[in-house]
């Protein structure tokens, strides 16, 4: 296998190339947001989201956001399916680790490819111990441990079909232990491992099998997501991740996890054939698992390059917000709005750039000193506006807003702001605020299908 840094990822002559219609279920988890960052750029590519009628982030991605009954639901195979040709989805990407299960199971009656290994691989390693049994000859697993017949500790209790790291613990002593076992559902008693703790994110082809593999060290885990994870060199996990990809039939993205046993031995912890939220670390270095896995779908030969070097992914909380003002026009401000301690305010263009998008005019609305052309032409913004209007003669600003139609403006001075709002009653910002233009949700807000709706998915 080739080194990551000699790796290429060709997607070669797709000038050409018929529209792919995906739907991403459930849409709202972190993984199907993994998805939807890695694939919402791609040309020949529409995004469709599904899952169920709760809140969650997709349904302020998303133009459009379908409600589908939980995966265990019994209605759930037929709507999905409606939903799948009424959409006319070429392609179903599961979002989650008991949605890749069911969906796994419903190729033949969904109309579109989905995006999973076998039914086999994706039950097997939806329960740890099924995984630890088909691997335990080809690589290290943790010892597993009669509960009943322990004498040694510290040990390790987590479910056998868990999710992230809800209901997992260490114990020290059987009174820990107790508790343990009465908590986690089906549990599953293995060896402490002590030492770091590693992802490997994975790539495989039917055709050309293991493609690529690289680690990334976790560094803060919440929930089992990684928050913090470093892209890192780790000797050893190439042989890992080939056996692993053999015994499995892996194909498209998939991951696993080890982590140092005392004696330093890389040991496994599961095996997952989807999408990893955190292999954000590795899309940026060129590697767009979501893509390549619709591509090695419709069975085409795949390269990857990876960009040298390691990268660290610190991943936090984001503000994205709906709300209730219409505008069709922008008014801003240059000094210290657009133009902000010398720079071109990022934000601010980024808003400039949105109603451009959007066939809004935009209008700078300034009382700059110096000469407006002049400075325009030095940070790169002549010719952006449809109009410059510079006031020279002292008037308000609200006098240069035309107040037909649904105007907004933007302006760093309270005082400005203050006049405008009192003179033409319209909402105005500064650059604290754009942020509720600039993160704005695309679905409209939520409600619950009608009873045709429901019934045709």
């Amino acid at each position: 296998m080739e080194s990551p840094a000699q790796m290429q990822q060709q997607i070669a002559g797709n000038g050409g190339m018929p529209e792919r219609r995906v739907l991403v279920f459930p849409a709202g988890t972190e993984i199907g947001l993994e998805i939807f960052a890695a694939l919402k750029g791609c040309r020949n590519t529409s995004l469709f989201a599904a899952g169920e009628d709760i809140p969650n982030h997709a349904r302020l991605l998303y133009s459009e956001y379908h409600v589908l009954p939980h995966v265990t639901h019994p209605s759930f195979p037929s709507e999905i399916a409606g939903l799948c040709r009424r959409l006319e989805i070429d392609y179903v990407f599961p979002a989650h680790d008991d949605a890749l299960t069911a969906l796994s199971k419903m190729r033949a009656s969904l109309g579109a490819k989905v995006i999973a290994p076998s039914a086999d691989t994706c039950e097997t390693t939806r329960s740890k111990r099924a995984t630890y049994q088909r691997l335990e000859a080809f690589i290290q697993t943790p010892r597993v441990f009669d509960p009943r017949s322990i004498d040694t500790f510290p040990v390790f209790i987590k479910p056998d079909r868990g999710q992230g790291s809800l209901n997992a613990f260490r114990a020290d002593d059987e009174e820990q232990l107790a508790h343990a076992l009465r908590t986690a559902h089906d549990p599953l008693v293995c060896e402490y491992l002590p030492g770091e703790e590693y992802t490997v994110d994975c790539f495989s082809s039917l055709r050309q099998g293991l493609l690529f593999c690289h680690a990334r060290r976790r560094d803060r885990v919440r929930n089992g997501i990684s928050n913090c994870t470093v892209t890192v060199d780790l000797p050893g996990i190439e042989s890992m991740a080939r056996a692993i990809a053999t015994q499995l039939e892996m194909r498209g993205a998939w991951f696993f996890q080890v982590k140092r046993s005392a004696s330093g031995a890389l040991t496994l912890l599961e095996v997952a054939p989807r999408v990893a939220g955190a292999m954000a670390a590795h899309r940026v270095q060129g590697i767009n698992f979501p893509l390549l896995s619709l591509m090695e779908q419709d069975g085409l030969n795949l390269q990857i390059q990876q960009n040298q070097g390691s990268v660290e992914l610190d991943r936090s909380l984001r503000n994205r917000y709906r709300h209730d003002i219409e505008f069709d026009a922008l008014y801003i401000d240059l000094d210290d709005t657009l133009i902000l301690n010398g720079e071109v305010h990022l934000e601010a263009l980024k808003l400039i750039f949105q109603c451009i998008n959007a066939k809004k005019p935009v209008t700078l609305l300034t009382r700059h000193a110096l000469d407006i052309e002049k400075t325009l032409q030095q940070h790169r913004l002549h010719g952006l506006f449809d109009r410059v209007v510079h006031i020279t003669d002292g008037s308000t600003k609200s006098a240069h807003i035309q107040p037909d139609g649904h105007p907004i403006f933007v302006d760093d001075s309270f005082s400005e702001r203050q006049e405008v709002r009192k003179t033409l009653g319209i909402p105005t910002f500064d650059l604290s605020m754009i942020e509720l233009l600039t993160e704005q949700g695309f679905a409209p807000r939520p409600h619950r299908p009608s009873q045709e709706e429901s019934h045709h998915g």
